[in-house]
């Protein structure tokens, strides 16, 4: 990496790791997400991002509300919408900021701002005893929103190839993946990003490359095509927030039934880093590995996580 990628790349890995520092009081978190307003199909933060979401099923339901990955939006849930909706539940799915058909702000990529931003919606849409759910990035995402807004709105949590707790190699967290890995991806991005999504969704992300693997077409070019509509910069931020934010603390304030699946082949979020280490902070916490699944498994083995997500909530 040039001189100025990693000075910026390193300013990006400071702010996200020391994002827990300073954070707000609990009056004025919650004063932020009621600032929030509903316009049409978007959530209006309190800082003007608008955020877009998806609201299907009957609207007294049962609420679960679902956090996508990165460099994605809410289309990649919509197997799960669709299933989860047509079985009576209300659920609703927003694009990330800087993501899909939200704004692409300049500022705040991080998983601080993508927290408050999931306050804001649930708060300005009043769900109340939701089951959150989190895939990839998002898993971080609602962990982060737990541990600054508290589960008063939750009921339960789901975990899907989340990246907690803490992905980055560090001196307190000496399993983690260094940074080289991270630089890698913001190197890639930088050259070619949509070559670099067309390559990540044609290899691990849906486990194309493993030997014998059938490549789907449909797949990877829904996976490029979410990535373009992403802004650069706010991609490109994103890989420190969901590499270099420790949700180690967010974890430990979990007190509502947590279910936690993952592939056990996630060549992108390996399970030993990620999902085997969850009930280290959250004891509780059901893990479910799929044997041989990769980190895709909204799409490779929906069928089984729909199944897995109705019967949680439905218990």
């Amino acid at each position: 990496m040039n001189a100025i990628t990693r000075t910026l790349a390193t300013g990006i890995l400071a702010a996200a790791s020391a994002a827990t520092a300073a954070t707000p009081s609990p009056t004025s978190l919650e004063a932020a997400a009621r600032a929030a307003t509903v316009e049409g199909d978007h959530v209006v933060t309190a800082d003007g991002v608008r955020l877009y979401f998806k609201d299907w099923g009957p609207k007294d339901g049962p609420v679960v509300t679902l956090s996508h990955g990165w460099p994605l939006n809410s289309d990649s849930w919509e197997s799960q919408m669709l299933f989860l909706a047509s079985n009576g539940y209300r659920v609703v799915a927003h694009d990330r900021r800087g993501h899909g058909r939200s704004s692409q702000p300049w500022d705040g990529n991080d998983m601080d701002h993508y927290a408050d931003d999931l306050a804001a919606v649930i708060t300005a849409l009043d769900l109340r005893d939701a089951t959150v759910v989190g895939f990839s990035t998002g898993g971080g995402e609602i962990a982060r929103y737990i541990g600054r807004h508290g589960t008063g709105r939750v009921k339960k949590a789901v975990l899907v190839g989340a990246v907690t707790p803490f992905m980055l190699r560090t001196d307190d967290n000496p399993g983690g993946a260094p940074i080289e890995l991270f630089d890698g991806f913001r190197k890639a991005a930088q050259e070619n990003r949509a070559q670099q999504y067309l390559d990540i969704a044609s290899g691990p992300f849906f486990g194309f490359n493993r030997p014998g693997a059938a490549r789907n077409e449909g797949l990877v070019q829904t996976f490029y095509l979410q990535g373009m509509q992403a802004g650069h910069r706010n991609t490109y931020e994103s890989i420190a927030a969901f590499s270099a934010t420790d949700f180690r603390g967010d974890l430990a304030k979990f007190d509502v039934p947590t279910l936690v699946i993952h592939g056990a082949d996630d060549q992108i979020v390996p399970p030993e880093l990620s999902a085997r280490l969850v009930p280290k902070y959250v004891p509780h916490a059901e893990v479910i590995l799929y044997p041989g699944a990769p980190h895709g498994i909204t799409d490779t083995h929906k069928d089984r996580l729909n199944q897995d997500l109705l019967d949680f909530v439905s218990k």
